[in-house]
């Protein structure tokens, strides 16, 4: 989970705080240090456009408070035993429909490759198989002189490096240890031994944690997977480990961890029943305080169809009711605690109706994120009032070992023992898709592009609602006039257009010509203009077609100003914080560009345009793509530096193209070349296109 964003984002916030009312007024502040430039004989330079910095921010808040009154409202409807139990039943549904199928349990293959004597426990090295060569690295702490069996605890960690050996992570493990339990802590995929991108030497190529997760889960979508459902997996499967040793009781088995271990525990409590206690440390909060205050999360912590089903953090706690769970927090953790104080009393009334009160707790420690010792100890008695094993009230005395002593493998990363990558699975099933996937075209092939997108069936009645600003000042496009519009492609939304002319436009555009071209920019319609080769081409080669530049929501003139300041582009950034948001409400923000395409073009016909040259260049190609496949008004199609195929960047370990543009489960039902396909009736033309990753 990112660090909150400073107040610096402020800086850009002046251009959006006028609203949409103002904006008419916003151009003429560009025009005046140009002119005064102009007159000084200065070179000119332009800063791209950014008037709605905030737009895409506030759509998804709309969206996600809908969500939100939604599922309160069927929280008030639960009145008595039977309808808490029917909640608790409809959310384990829910969840199974969001994390998909679970795979065949395979055999653990498990081994203990060593073991560290301490006073009170032994910490046995162990490896074991979640998946088919899918290598997990684990430390199991048994305590010594002790009568067995003893409760069980399975300990999930957070984004730290090293994994099970941080130091936190060792603290509970050793604590619990101490105090009777048998726990087993497991390394988190892309940490600790489990790096799945290193060298030669086994060093990270892409860094460790965060980074990872998202290089492998983003890929993971293209094919239906979901790199949570992985993660939980791995988590299950230790409980199977766990259960298979003869010195833990079944009776009693808990799960606990701090911020993306909290991720976890909360997770295994909705998909998996055998719990008999939880303590998820700093990650439960409110999905929309997490949008409200532009806080990005890992992909994993973005369950696909969440929001969509009406699930929240606290339904995961919720599958396991009525069962003992406590809910950790901090006061100054980035995780809003007045989320997690709200999320615990709305479970505090279900487990009410369920007669188990006492069964729902809440701590929320003073200080900031972290599974620090007042958490640790509050989680301590929690698992003790249910197991009778210990009285303890505060932690032991702890004794933090090296990394190394810890190891399961010989040099700390399980690619010396040849265990599968993540990537290697997805690179697999998508050659498997490739294979089990039917061609189509025409019809069923536009039928199931609409579908994949999550496209609305019907558009809305009436005229394309828009709206006409100030013309811009000279800005170095290739022709001296340009008026922008702001089209609403749905409530809240607006794509920002530009019409491009040789003679001076302040109203509406012209009626009577014929055909038109729409580029759909990349990054940003106002920097292309000025910069990319392709414009003028077109421009040159259609003189008498009127021409508009279009900036899809989230690009350009909507370039998001939030979460990390200057983050857009990054791993971690608002475009992958709008696309996570798009998929928790199933609507893929590639459907949700190509709709402003379409919409433009609804709007382009209304204005008399009847045939459209739909051109486009890399981030814009596919959303143009896509729309050129779905509108008839389209005749003619350029691409420049578009991906060439899924399947491709589904079989590549490097990639550099966003979540934004890959719809989840894109490869169970078509390929990019599909479309491409069907485009050559439309004199379809790519330029360059792009594989995966940047050549050279």
């Amino acid at each position: 989970m990112a660090q909150p964003r400073g107040n610096a984002t402020r800086l850009w916030t002046r251009r959006g705080v006028l609203g949409l009312a103002g904006l008419a007024a916003v151009p003429a502040a560009f025009s005046r240090p140009q002119a005064a430039a102009a007159a000084a004989g200065q070179e000119r330079t332009f800063h791209a456009l950014n008037r709605l910095p905030h737009m895409v921010q506030e759509y998804f808040v709309r969206q996600v408070r809908e969500v939100y009154e939604r599922r309160l409202a069927r929280l008030e409807q639960l009145s008595t035993k039977a309808d808490a139990e029917r909640y608790v039943r409809e959310v384990r549904e829910k969840i199974r429909r969001s994390f998909g199928p679970a795979p065949e349990k395979t055999p653990l293959n498990a081994r203990i490759t060593g073991a560290v004597e301490r006073d009170a426990y032994k910490i046995e090295k162990v490896i074991f198989e979640s998946r088919p060569g899918f290598l997990v690295t684990a430390n199991l702490y048994v305590p010594k002189n002790r009568k067995f069996p003893l409760p069980g605890v399975v300990g999930t960690c957070g984004h730290s490096a090293n994994g099970k050996a941080a130091e936190a992570y060792q603290s509970f493990a050793q604590g619990l240890a101490r105090q009777g339990y048998v726990v087993l802590i497991y390394d988190p995929i892309g940490q600790g031994e489990r790096l799945q991108y290193v060298d030669e030497q086994f060093r990270p190529r892409r860094g460790t944690g965060t980074r990872e997760h998202l290089h492998a889960g983003n890929q993971q979508y293209l094919v239906g997977e979901f790199f949570g459902a992985w993660r939980a997996w791995d988590g299950i499967r230790a409980l199977d480990y766990l259960l298979s040793r003869e010195e833990v009781d079944p009776k009693h088995v808990g799960v606990t961890g701090n911020s993306g271990g909290g991720t976890m525990t909360t997770w295994l409590c909705g998909v998996e029943q055998r719990w008999t206690m939880a303590a998820p440390s700093c990650f439960v909060t409110e999905f929309r305080r997490n949008l409200e205050n532009e806080l990005p999360a890992d992909t994993e912590q973005c369950p696909p169809r969440a929001l969509a089903l009406g699930l929240d953090h606290e339904d995961f706690l919720a599958a396991l009711a009525p069962k003992p769970v406590i809910i950790l927090g901090k006061e100054k953790d980035y995780f809003d605690a007045r989320g997690t104080e709200a999320a615990y009393h709305r479970l505090r009334r279900l487990y009410r109706l369920l007669g188990a009160e006492d069964n729902i707790g809440l701590y929320i420690g003073p200080s900031y994120h972290g599974f620090s010792k007042e958490n640790r100890e509050a989680m301590y008695q929690w698992f003790n009032r249910c197991t009778g094993v210990s009285d303890l009230r505060h932690e032991p005395e702890l004794t933090i070992e090296e990394d190394e002593t810890l190891w399961c493998t010989p040099h700390g990363q399980v690619a010396e023992l040849k265990s599968r990558t993540v990537f290697s699975f997805t690179k697999e099933r998508s050659k498997e898709l490739a294979r089990r996937r039917v061609r189509l075209d025409g019809a069923a092939l536009r039928r199931t592009v609409a579908e994949v997108l999550r496209l609305p069936a019907e558009r809305a009645a009436g005229p394309v609602p828009y709206r006409i600003l100030r013309p811009l000042p000279e800005r170095g496009y290739p022709l001296p006039h340009a008026l922008p519009y702001l089209v609403e492609t749905e409530p809240g939304i607006l794509a920002v257009v530009y019409r491009l002319s040789r003679e001076r436009l302040l109203s509406r555009p012209p009626r009577g010509v014929r055909r038109a071209v729409l580029y759909v920019a990349d990054r940003s319609s106002d920097a292309e203009l000025r910069e990319e080769p392709l414009v003028r081409e077109l421009i040159e080669a259609e003189p008498e077609a009127a021409f508009y530049a279009c900036d899809v929501r989230g690009i350009g003139e909507s370039r998001p100003e939030t979460c990390n300041l200057g983050s857009f582009e990054k791993q971690y950034g608002s475009d992958y914080f709008y696309a996570a948001h798009a998929l928790m409400l199933d609507r893929p923000y590639a459907g949700q560009r190509t709709w402003d395409v379409l919409r433009v073009l609804a709007w382009l016909e209304e204005t008399g345009h009847r045939e459209v040259h739909l051109a486009a260049r890399g981030w814009g190609t596919v959303p143009a793509a896509f729309a050129a496949l779905l509108s008839e008004r389209v005749v003619q199609v350029t691409l420049k530096h578009a991906l060439a195929s899924y399947s491709e960047l589904a079989e590549s370990e490097e990639y550099d193209w966003p979540l934004a543009l890959m719809p989840p489960g894109v490869l169970k039902a078509f390929d990019l070349p599909d479309c491409y396909g069907e485009l050559k009736g439309k004199d379809l033309r790519m330029i360059a296109p792009r594989g995966p990753a940047p050549s050279g």
